[in-house]
């Protein structure tokens, strides 16, 4: 199976299933000598893990990561570092009864046309469960970032029809982990919440928009031309569930005006070419230009609900379905350490290929 690896320099190959007993990867080529803060990325682990509140799946996983290799005494060595989840609060039977159902808009039925086998049990390699994964590799790169004073935050702006009007600098981010939608507005996180708990209590679920801000991004870092910088970190972001649409600065706005209105003119400040504006939201030919880099992700609702639906299975006969388990009614508070990891791990690479793009003096 290709596709389970993200990156060049820092890479990250995971592997696992959802009901396995373990999930876990490898990251390679994280520099020796870099000193990790342990606590950190548990606190990463403990941001994204189930059962945190009456808004998210009641399945409960403790998420504490077990390295086994490429770390001395909380230091780098240079060498692969392995790490394991693992899987703890596993209710396979609540799925028996899908093993010959297709879900609708799961990966059941496109995984069977594609291995003529599946895990039935949470989705398998399919489920969310894998991002544990990339959140544990996240945490690391964010730490490598730090050295180049790099700073990566996301929150929820949008639920359901409920949608935050601020801007992100009107915002105060430390805040975000303070409201259980992961909007730091007071009066739009209530809303959020109880748009939630109304699908939730219905049976149904719900979708979203994160936004993510990058501050202190060094100018000229991406690749031209096939691995622009917002290119590779969209196909990040795409990879994760439920993702349906991503935006960089102005988006799809963009289309509706003129380019005078829409060029971001260039000033001088503090001695430095900044930019008056930023519709680009960071990338100008596919580099960072210096600017904060600023993207929307698009969150579908849950595809597993609990309404009745109209089905076939693997002999393609009709069902109707009501899906059990534990899910979650809206997967978007969840997701934002999953988007700031990924994040990190498209720019912890992209700093490493940045060494090699001139000679230093």
């Amino acid at each position: 199976m290709a596709g389970n690896s993200l990156g060049k320099l820092f890479r990250l190959s995971t592997f696992g299933e959802s009901h396995g007993k373990a999930i876990g990867g490898v990251i390679d080529g994280c520099p020796s000598g870099l000193v990790l803060d342990m606590d950190a990325i548990q606190k990463e682990l403990d941001r994204r893990k189930p059962g945190q509140s009456a808004l998210t799946t009641p399945r409960k996983e403790s998420d504490q990561v077990e390295f086994l290799s490429g770390i001395m005494d909380g230091t780098t060595l240079g060498t692969p570092i392995g790490f394991i989840l693992r899987n703890e609060d596993k209710r396979s039977k609540d799925y028996s009864d899908l093993e010959k159902v297709y879900r609708p808009s799961h990966a059941d039925y496109t995984y069977d046309q594609k291995f003529g086998i599946r895990d039935h049990r949470g989705g398998g390699r399919s489920s969310a469960r894998e991002t544990a994964n990339w959140v544990v590799g996240g945490a690391i790169a964010r730490q490598l970032l730090q050295h180049h004073g790099v700073r990566i935050r996301a929150y929820v702006s949008q639920i359901g029809s409920v949608s935050l009007s601020k801007n992100h600098s009107e915002l105060n981010l430390e805040e975000v982990d303070h409201f259980l939608s992961r909007c730091p507005d007071a009066k739009s996180s209530a809303l959020m919440e109880a748009e939630i708990e109304a699908a939730r209590d219905a049976g149904d679920s719900l979708g979203g928009i994160i936004s993510l801000v990058v501050e202190g991004l060094p100018t000229g870092w991406g690749e031209p031309v096939f691995e622009k910088l917002h290119a590779v970190l969209g196909q990040a972001l795409f990879s994760i569930n439920a993702t349906k649409g991503v935006e960089f600065g102005s988006g799809f706005s963009a289309a509706s005006i003129k380019g005078s209105e829409h060029n971001d003119a260039f000033v001088m400040e503090d001695g430095q070419v900044s930019t008056k504006t930023n519709h680009s939201g960071g990338v100008q030919g596919g580099l960072s230009n210096g600017m904060d880099l600023l993207a929307r992700v698009a969150f579908k609702p849950t595809a597993s609900i609990k309404k009745q639906q109209q089905t076939v299975n693997a002999q393609g006969e009709s069902k109707t379905l009501e899906i059990q388990g534990r899910h979650d009614p809206c997967v978007v508070p969840r997701a934002v350490p999953i988007v700031e990891a990924m994040a990190a791990l498209v720019l912890a690479d992209f700093s490493l290929m940045a060494r090699t793009n001139k000679l230093e003096a």
